[in-house]
């Protein structure tokens, strides 16, 4: 599987990427330099995650009561 950018991937890959490092930190199998790209890793991809949810805040509408759209 080709690996795409942070900005290429949706959401839900990166949480799924980020699920899958916290798995592989609290592995007994992994080396301590390993962790540490792990980790380095993990904090890269989490950033790239808020930095998504903060351009999806601010791309919502909200409908006020008479039906209109305003920015959230």
């Amino acid at each position: 599987m080709e690996k795409r950018t942070a900005e290429e991937q949706t959401l839900e890959e990166m949480f799924q990427r980020l699920d899958a490092t916290i798995t592989e930190l609290e592995s007994s199998d992994i080396t301590l330099d390993e962790s540490f790209q792990k980790y380095q890793m993990g904090m890269k991809l989490l950033k790239s995650c808020n930095e998504k949810i903060d351009q999806v805040e601010k791309k919502m509408l909200v409908l006020n009561d008479n039906g209109e759209t305003n920015e959230f």
